[in-house]
């Protein structure tokens, strides 16, 4: 039991999954997108701004007059004129100094979330995907400097070519991707079943930078796995809050809860989020009515999710565990749960993701700019974004069991519950 154990949480850690609109190169990525048909990144469900908003951010209304804009702006010329005549290599790229310049300016609301894309990068983050994809198949950290691979996928092209925990993918067909988000970095992996990619690894305590040739295939996901412990306790995993998750769910509860188990455990660990409606969905199996979350915008307004009715599973003894990992969806169902007392959470502080965002193409297809634009709040006003949920009870996982082939963290939930 503790090897099956093992290789459950092996699929999770870090992992993000999304049906219809997630699954970017060929990996699946440690980070949380968006809604098709474009994929948006750290986007739950597709936004359609206001117009007055879309009319603001293209021609720059501002609370300030022409002249003041004017008076404002100087040292930017200033410092534009200064290249243009001094700078030592020239002619200067004058498109590339208006990109650059408006990365520094989104750079300085210090919001990682808020940044701006190159039409390029743009484009690849626009690719629409299902819940199968081409490509190699691994959990990756895009949070990292580089694409870091969290596992490979059990069978899969990234597993057969030797790709290790903490690789990092510093080039990819020779395409050297330091400065490259990590997000975006990872399109590059996308390919048609039976080609190869080259990736340039960076392993630790390897000397040198190696390059590693797979073949993509086609790799099936699932967003929801399950089984009955011996212990009699209904396990379930959510790997991500696609758009099949809610009726997978809903099976799985259906099955394992005719069997009058003791308790249920449900493991967020390394899930980093999806489609908000999916997150309702989900909250709203185990919470059998009440607010579920608050959704506050720039301008005041806010808006309100409640929970639907008809849970299968509001009052089986619950644990949920969760890692820093856990993000977004995950975190706004993790949060009512332990708002309402509903069940016990389990694990490490979650990552912190509550803010929403949308991307804004810019004229002349100059790319896109990403702008949060609105915070999530748990039900009795906890702070999600930059903050996380703190566990009911504190579990590090432990590397030293887990080498052994124990799962310490699933291990303390099914005690917790066999002790309730």
């Amino acid at each position: 039991m503790e090897s099956k154990r093992r290789s459950t949480f092996l699929g999770i850690i870090f992992g993000l999954i999304l049906s219809g609109g997630l699954l970017v190169g060929g990996f699946t990525a440690g980070v949380l997108a968006g809604s098709s048909p474009a994929l948006q990144s750290w986007i739950p469900v597709e936004y359609t701004l206001p117009d007055r908003i879309i009319q603001q951010a293209s021609q720059a209304n501002v609370d300030a007059s022409p002249e003041e804009l004017e008076e404002l702006f100087q040292p930017f010329w200033e410092s534009w004129e200064i290249l243009q005549a001094n700078y030592v290599d020239q002619p200067l790229d004058n498109v590339e100094l208006m990109r650059g310049a408006i990365e520094g300016m989104l750079a300085s609301l210090g919001d990682p979330h808020t940044s701006y894309m190159s039409p390029s990068e743009y484009e690849q983050a626009s690719i629409d995907l299902d819940s199968s994809y081409e490509g190699i198949g691994a959990w990756v950290d895009t949070d990292a400097e580089f694409l870091t691979i969290i596992a490979p996928m059990a069978g899969s092209p990234a597993e057969e070519a030797g790709l290790q925990p903490g690789d990092e993918v510093i080039a990819i067909d020779g395409e050297d991707m330091t400065g490259i988000d990590a997000s975006i970095a990872v399109q590059s992996v996308l390919g048609p079943a039976g080609s190869t990619v080259t990736l340039t690894i960076r392993r630790e305590d390897v000397d040198e930078p190696f390059d590693v040739d797979i073949v993509r295939a086609e790799i099936e996901l699932r967003s929801v796995e399950y089984e009955l412990l011996p212990e009699n306790i209904a396990y379930i995993q959510l790997v991500s809050f696609g758009v099949e998750t809610s009726a997978e769910l809903r099976s799985a509860l259906q099955e394992m809860l005719a069997e009058s188990p003791e308790g249920l455990i449900l493991d967020l660990r390394g899930n980093g989020g999806g489609y908000l409606d999916t997150a309702i969905q989900v909250a709203s199996e185990f919470i059998p009515d009440g607010l579920i979350l608050t959704e506050r915008f720039g301008d005041g307004r806010e808006r309100t999710f409640d929970a639907i009715g008809n849970g299968l599973a509001t009052d089986i003894p619950m644990v949920v565990l969760v890692n820093g990992g856990s993000a977004s969806a995950s975190e706004i169902v993790a949060g009512a749960i332990q708002d309402y007392e509903r069940g016990t959470l389990m694990g490490e502080t979650t990552y912190g993701k509550g803010s929403v965002q949308n991307w804004i193409p810019l004229r002349d297809e100059n790319g896109a700019v990403r702008v949060t634009i609105a915070r999530w709040y748990t039900p009795s006003e906890q702070v999600i974004n930059e903050v996380g949920l703190e566990p009911d009870i504190v579990v590090e996982f432990s590397t030293e069991e887990w080498e052994s082939g124990v799962d310490n963290q699933l291990e303390a939930a099914i005690q917790f519950l066999l002790d309730a």
